[in-house]
Parts: C-alpha cells; structure tokens; sequence
C-alpha cells in the first residue's frame, strides 16, 4: 500500500471512518457475543468474527498508518520497525478480513445448497476452526513482509521510515512471494464470492420453481411457502454482506490487476491530475469504507439488532435515573438513622434529669 496521502479530503474522510466504524464494530460485537439475535450460532460465529477483523483494519490501516501519516507523519510510527510492523498489521488484518467473508460465504453457500454437508459443516465447531484457520494463516503469510523494507535514512542512530529492497524487485523467492500475496487477497477471495453467490442463486432459482411446482399440484399456491420464509433472512444477509464486498473492492481489484498488467507500482504521494492516483486512493478509501459497513447490514437487515442498539442507546439514561434513585434511598436511610439517633439522646438526657 502507497504512502499515507495529504489533502483535505484525506484528512476529512479516514477520521469519519474511525468515529463510525470503531463503535459500530464495537457494538455488533458485544450485542452478538450476549445475544442470537435469531441466527443460528455458526452465523454469530462468523459475524463477531468479521467484526473483529473489521475493527483491526480500522485500527492499524486507518487509525495507525492512514491518520497518523497524514497528522503526525514524523512521529514515532515513522521509525522503520514499527514502518514495517505496521505494514505487516495493513496486509494481516485486510487478509482476515477479506477471508472470514470468503468462509462466511461459503458456510451459506453449504447450508442453502448441500443439505447432506450442511449437518456437519455448518456447526459451531466447524466455525470455529475455520476462523482460528484463517486468522493464524493470515498472520503467517503476511509475517515475511516485515524484511522487505529498509530505512530511507537514519538519524542519531534511529532509522526512519520504510523503502523497499531492490532485492524484493530483482529476487525470484520475493517476486514469487509477491505473486501469491497478490493472488491470496484480494484476487482469490473475489472470484470465489463472485463464484460461489452465482452458484447459490441459481440454486435457489432451481429451488424455488421445483417447489412452486409441487404447491401447484398440491393446490397451495395462493399460501405463503414456510420454508421460503425460514430461509429468506439468511439468503438476504449472505447476499448483503457479500454484494457490499463485492460493489467496494471491486476498484481495488481493478487496482491491482491493472498494476500487475501495466507492470508499474503505486503511486506515491498526493496528485489529483495523475489519474493513476485517483484509480488507487478511490480503491483503497473505498476498501476501508467496507470495514464499517457490515454493522449498518446486520441492523438493517436484524430487528433483534436494531432492538439491542435502541436498548443500548437507552442503557446510560436508565443507570443515570437507577442511581439517582439510590442515592436517594441512601440519602433517605442517612436521614432517618439521624433522626433516630436524635430521639434516643433526648429520652437518655430526660432520664438523666429525672434520676437527679
């Protein structure tokens, strides 16, 4: 990914994703790690696990490397370890991200499409090792790009900033690694959703004119179809999670097989006249939007979800008036031990004088 660029579109636009995306990340995670919601506990798997993913693109891709290039750009971040880690962290999180809706997908494909599969993929185990899978391989691949990066100068000893080796260009292991990062994310992963929504529609195509063929002759028609409606939510929440995928990383796509082809590298800095430049930046702003966007699905999509952040919007009015309350239950026991205390002195001090 090209260096952090200046403008004040820039400067605009990577601080609104942080503010929307880290709590709406944040609330699908805690409201899906307490409640259902009405998915089946494979799907909740998959969504906590995409949130995840999603709160650490914001965090290391736009927090860390996009608004700290373009508001702090000569602080500590800037120094050539952490360059590189933070280049590490970019690729990682995107692959996790990019991945578990690959995996997401698959897992309704297999659902909607493979009812013998179904009973034994779709599980809560299965999620499970599927997303411990993706995130260690993740963090696997993209470990080596931590050496391809070199300091672009050192002062007083500290080297600062990140250049690419010649030997990444020159070397047959790099050029072969570079390939397989390229092919891995985003190119893979964007045909097989492309691939496997293409097979789910058909098949539910397929599906739906058998049954409406069966209820024909069945003479139930005009009646609603049960196993329609008990599929629908799934269907449009696999389809909306994966078409917003695909509407916004397909510039980024474009991106990168136009680089691969053109056999040129990515623009660095900022220049609105190099059409090169608005090709990529509008790729890589469109990219991170995505990270934020599974939060407003799921509540678009989920009544429960949209309950549970009605409720959580409610939640700091409702401890303010409870301990309001007890403070003044508090304030009311103080009040009454007081006046007890002053009744029993005034009968000890009447005792008192009536003895003498």
């Amino acid at each position: 990914m090209h260096a952090a660029p200046t403008g004040l579109l820039f400067a605009i636009y990577y601080p609104v994703i942080a503010a929307i995306g880290v709590p709406a990340n944040l609330a699908v995670i805690l409201i899906l790690s307490r409640k259902a919601c009405g998915l089946p506990g494979c799907i909740i798997y998959y969504l906590v696990s995409m949130a995840v993913a999603d709160l650490l693109v914001i965090i290391t891709a736009v927090i860390l490397n996009r608004i700290s290039g373009i508001y702090f750009p000569n602080s500590l971040l800037s120094i050539t370890p952490l360059c590189s880690l933070r280049s590490v962290l970019n690729y990682g999180t995107f692959s996790m991200s990019v991945w578990l809706t690959v995996a997401f997908t698959f897992d309704r494909f297999v659902a909607i499409c493979c009812q013998n599969f179904k009973i034994k993929y779709c599980t809560k185990r299965k999620a499970w090792h599927v997303i411990a899978i993706v995130y260690t391989l993740s963090c696997l691949v993209n470990a080596f790009l931590y050496f391809i990066y070199e300091p672009v100068y050192i002062a007083k000893n500290r080297p600062w900033f990140c250049s690419i080796k010649s030997i990444f260009y020159t070397s047959l292991a790099w050029a072969t690694y570079d390939w397989i990062l390229t092919i891995l994310t985003p190119c893979l992963p964007f045909i097989l959703i492309l691939l496997l929504n293409a097979l789910t529609v058909k098949h539910i195509l397929t599906a739906n004119r058998a049954r409406k063929r069966l209820r024909i002759q069945d003479n139930v028609q005009n009646q609603s179809d049960p196993e329609i409606e008990k599929r629908k939510k799934s269907i449009v929440l696999l389809f909306s999670v994966s078409g917003s995928f695909i509407l916004l990383y397909l510039l980024f796509f474009v991106t990168v097989v136009y680089v691969r082809i053109a056999d040129i590298t990515y623009f660095s800095g900022s220049n609105f006249n190099d059409s090169n430049f608005i090709l990529e930046e509008s790729g890589f702003m469109l990219q991170l939007l995505s990270s934020c966007i599974n939060p407003f699905t799921y509540a678009g999509i989920q009544r429960k979800v949209r309950d549970e952040l009605k409720n959580g919007a409610k939640y700091p009015s409702a401890c303010e008036r409870e301990n309001r309350t007890v403070n003044e239950n508090n304030n009311y026991r103080c009040q009454s031990k007081d006046g007890a205390a002053e009744q029993l002195e005034n009968t000890l001090m009447r005792k008192y004088f009536d003895s003498d």
